[in-house]
């Protein structure tokens, strides 16, 4: 079937970059991108990084400035879609209006999991998702105090060390026994964990929030699971999210933590791809399904899509990473860590410079590495070739990633 419409719905990372790759293959049909915030689409991470600290303003996050979408013939359309008629090869906006697709792209991303505690409802509460969370907290940390984080992941910790680096008194609430325990390897949560109390934010391991204290309407402090209370003239939560797949639930697609596609990013209806953090994909870095929250699965699924739509299918089957940035440390992640039985360590935690080589039955599956953007970058090349690296060679005085990198590629 020749396309001449494709309807993208949500304008995030990936939303932007499904329309912005197809103009790139050299799609001349019509492209709506459909996005229920106001604006031009902008990049997410830096949120509760560097606008935060006021080292970038709004512009600053944008992918690209409006003219670029009216030059690449891209309709930004600010709208909530009500409902999918697959039959009709329809999406229904809640204002009624009603936009033809020959193809649909979902990209509706995810939300923030609310913490189910008494007080949440609270002034002074946050979660850290959208321009206008960070807007809106902005001045109040400004204000601030006492800070209470729930949940030691990477938003949490991100945002604990922007407060900290603003002589906030800082309180991080972790239900786990360590920081980002979820991505991270042991090794790595400690010398994170190690920085966090150095910067003078207190960690509380182990706890779980059992109420929000407030005065007036505002929230005042935290009682935390052993009966000890908090201060608190601001909270800010990260305990993850939650994808936005109702509207493909209920249009009839197949979802399951997430929308359901196959190795080629379809929905069960050949017409509808799903693309970012709304997919459940295989992959070939996981014995399961997964759904990944990150800038490179978006922008590497929406690639995918538009090659596709363009008559160039491939597998999806990109290596996954990630990064954050808090206070002085950058850690970036390139592979899957889950499951993994060994760790061989590059470097050292007191240098705060250190990678993490995660091993499954002698198998590399993931390189952690903090403040050492080589090993990363190496690491990426590597795990992308089937690595057949051994722990005993990585232990090795001498071993260098990087070098391997560069002998394993030329043998090759």
């Amino acid at each position: 079937m020749t396309l001449h419409n494709v309807v993208i719905v949500g304008a995030g990372q990936a939303g932007y970059q499904a329309a912005a790759s197809l103009r790139q293959e050299g799609f001349d049909g019509q492209i709506t991108l459909l996005g229920d915030e106001p604006g031009v689409p902008y990049q997410r991470p830096p949120l509760s990084k560097a606008y935060l600290l006021g080292k970038i303003g709004t512009a600053a996050l944008r992918f690209r400035p409006p003219e670029w979408f009216e030059e690449h013939r891209v309709e930004r359309i600010t709208a909530s879609v009500s409902r999918i008629d697959r039959a009709s090869h329809r999406v229904l906006l809640a204002s009624g209006e009603q936009r033809p697709y020959d193809h649909l792209v979902l990209a509706t991303g995810a939300r923030n999991r609310v913490p189910a505690v008494p007080g949440i409802r609270l002034d002074g509460i946050f979660g850290i998702r959208t321009l206008a969370d960070a807007e809106a907290l902005a001045p109040r940390l400004a204000q601030s105090r006492d800070v209470v984080v729930i949940g030691a992941g990477f938003i949490g910790l991100e945002f604990a060390a922007v407060a900290a680096a603003k002589g906030v008194s800082v309180h991080v609430v972790e239900m786990g026994r360590r920081p980002m325990a979820r991505a991270l390897s042991e090794p790595m949560s400690e010398l994170f964990s190690a920085a966090h109390a150095g910067w003078g934010v207190t960690l509380h391991y182990g706890q779980t929030v059992h109420r929000i204290l407030g005065a007036d309407g505002s929230v005042t402090g935290v009682e935390i699971g052993d009966g000890r209370q908090l201060p608190a003239d601001l909270l800010v939560y990260g305990i993850g999210v939650l994808p936005n797949a109702e509207l493909a639930a209920e249009a009839g697609l197949s979802v399951m933590n997430g929308v359901c596609v196959d190795a080629q990013l379809l929905t069960s209806d050949p017409a509808i791809s799903a693309i970012g953090d709304v997919v459940n994909f295989p992959s070939p870095f996981s014995a399961e399904p997964i759904r990944l929250e990150s800038v490179q699965n978006a922008v590497d699924q929406a690639r995918n899509v538009a090659a596709r739509l363009m008559g160039k299918p491939t597998i999806y089957g990109a290596l996954p990473w990630f990064w954050t940035d808090q206070g002085d440390l950058k850690l970036q992640i390139a592979g899957l860590s889950d499951g993994h039985d060994q760790t061989v360590l590059l470097g050292s935690a007191e240098s705060r410079k250190l990678s993490v080589l995660c091993f499954r039955q002698g198998r590399l599956v993931a390189v952690e590495s903090c403040n050492r953007p080589m090993d990363h970058m190496a690491a990426r090349k590597v795990l992308s070739r089937a690595p057949r690296l051994t722990p005993e060679e990585v232990a090795a005085p001498d071993f260098d990633l990087k070098a391997y990198e560069l002998a394993t590629r030329d043998a090759g």
